[in-house]
């Protein structure tokens, strides 16, 4: 983990012209909040709620599971020719996880740029910027746009975790050489970091105070224990908890079989419990 940062799916740049792109059929969700990010394409977005949202690149939708969720993900039919973002998960604390589940879009977030770079601020602060979306512990998660070659010093909170993602170019972070794909952990303790870029890169700062809580991550779920997870799987597969996704046609997905042996919590660093 980085922070509550537990997940990230980057994917793409993919090229998707005759091609049906994002096909995500209706699936739950518990104790975590998706925080999807687009930088190219376009993904239409209904849960249970009701909600039913497109989004496009520069634009944030954040869903928070809350104790049940369920939600679809399809590239609409009429589409861009390139598909590329990122979805990340960020665990829900004890205080939140069993709370109502929600959905927010935003498709204005701060920003600043420094020489040719441009700063956006997804989620939780950075420096004095704050995002308008709902987070549920201190973190910070930014994306970083070199137009051309660059140099940035980049101010970080002492008392946060930090890792950054490569998504195009590559860029040297810290004196650590960084390619597309690759997710560096920078730690804590730190006040600055340099990101140098030889030519245009895109980079996903994700950061946040140490996430204490260990944690049972399984399939789209993220619990405290075994019997979480178990009882989650058995509702879902029920029709029971999570809602229903309108609009679609596709069926839900179905819940893979449990492993034989009990799911262990594990904390940040991996221990088991």
């Amino acid at each position: 983990m980085v922070g509550a940062w537990c997940f990230v799916d980057h994917f793409g740049p993919d090229d998707v012209r005759g091609r049906p792109g994002m096909r995500v059929p209706p699936h739950p969700h518990t104790g975590l909040q998706t925080v999807t990010w687009l930088v190219d394409g376009v993904i239409e977005h209904r849960d249970s709620l009701g909600s039913h949202q497109f989004i496009a690149p520069g634009e944030l939708n954040l869903m928070t599971s809350g104790r049940g969720i369920a939600h679809s993900e399809y590239t609409p039919p009429d589409h861009p020719d390139g598909m590329h973002g990122l979805q990340l998960w960020l665990a829900l604390p004890g205080s939140a996880r069993d709370g109502a589940a929600s959905f927010e879009h935003h498709a204005g977030l701060p920003a600043y740029t420094a020489g040719s770079v441009t700063v956006t601020v997804v989620v939780g602060q950075f420096g004095e910027l704050r995002s308008p979306a709902t987070v549920f512990t201190p973190l910070a998660g930014v994306e970083l746009l070199f137009g051309e070659a660059s140099r940035i010093s980049l101010p970080l909170d002492k008392g946060f975790e930090y890792g950054i993602l490569a998504m195009s170019g590559s860029a040297i972070v810290g004196g650590t050489a960084l390619e597309p794909g690759s997710l560096l952990y920078l730690g804590d303790g730190q006040e600055t970091v340099t990101v140098t870029s030889d030519g245009e890169a895109r980079l996903f700062l994700v950061g946040g105070e140490p996430f204490d809580e260990p944690l049972v991550m399984w399939w789209n779920f993220v619990g405290r224990s075994h019997e979480d997870i178990a009882e989650a799987r058995t509702q879902w597969m029920a029709g029971e908890r999570f809602g229903t996704v309108g609009g679609g046609e596709a069926a839900p997905l179905p819940a893979p079989e449990l492993p034989t042996v009990r799911l262990k919590a594990r904390d940040r660093y991996g221990r088991t419990f």
